[in-house]
């Protein structure tokens, strides 16, 4: 598996932690989209561009960290395509990959320790989904694909067409 990780400085010395815990315990290719220092960063550009490689087919799953993991979340979700799930408990990690089929996990530096979030890396990644929730994944993605057709009237200002 291709993994992508990224974090803004908040995130930053638990996103190393973590790479260190994932070229150790798994024999994935990891991927490191920054930030590399505790120099700010804008959360948003790290989480589009895991969110990029992996809408291009680059990266299998994305592990997306900042102060509360909710920035990257969000950011991540704006990308067509991309479910990212905020974890901060092996459950929560293992469902959002067996229910939800998330290509991302995110958590936030502020709010859970490295060990715990290596527990967590581990069951995301343990994870594989069998598309037992399929219909309800695909009702998320038609609706997805429907906003960003222009299906439903939305503009790029986000305001109701009348």
């Amino acid at each position: 598996m291709r993994i992508g990780i990224g974090s803004d400085h908040n995130g930053f010395e638990l996103k190393e932690e973590i790479k260190r815990f994932i070229e150790k315990a798994f024999n994935h290719e990891l991927v490191d989209y920054g930030c590399h220092s505790c120099d700010s960063v804008d959360y948003p550009d790290v989480a589009f561009d895991v969110s990029e490689a992996i809408s291009e087919s680059k990266l299998d799953r994305g592990i997306l960290i900042c102060g509360t993991g909710i920035g990257v979340a969000i950011a991540a979700n704006k990308y067509p395509g991309i479910r990212a799930a905020l974890a901060h408990d092996t459950y929560s990690a293992e469902r959002a990959q067996l229910s939800n089929n998330a290509q991302v996990i995110t958590m936030g530096s502020q709010i859970i320790g490295p060990e715990a979030a290596k527990k967590v890396v581990e069951a995301y990644l343990s994870s594989v989904w069998a598309e037992g929730s399929k219909r309800k994944v695909d009702k998320i993605m038609k609706k997805e694909k429907e906003f960003f057709s222009g299906g439903l009237g939305i503009t790029a200002a986000g305001n109701q067409c009348r």
